[in-house]
């Protein structure tokens, strides 16, 4: 798991992350968690990439909690046990992609 958080003081627009995600050869799609909403523990046979556009996000990997705010950039490696909630003081959009190798 790779966390990278966002240090400038103005968050990412959503064509800003589209573009990141495309130069580095990945398809952006978007995902919307609503507010305090759980996906369960689950696994994918490809790595994820996700940033969190607005709202935030609780994140679980392999057992390790974090809050990711907008900006912020988790990747997780292939078949890695994760789930994720959005904060339950409101709905989380993200960008995500599969990386797969």
């Amino acid at each position: 798991m790779i966390i990278t958080r966002w240090q400038a003081p103005i968050s990412p627009s959503k064509e800003q992350l589209v573009s990141l995600f495309e130069k580095e050869g990945l398809e952006p799609f978007f995902e919307e968690n609503k507010a305090g909403v759980k996906m369960t523990d689950h696994r994918h046979p490809f790595s994820e990439v996700r940033v969190v556009v607005q709202g935030e996000l609780l994140f679980s990997v392999a057992g390790n909690q974090t809050l990711l705010r907008p900006g912020d950039r988790l990747e997780i490696p292939a078949n890695t046990k994760h789930w994720h909630q959005a904060h339950p003081s409101g709905d989380c959009l993200c960008i995500c992609a599969h990386r797969v190798f």
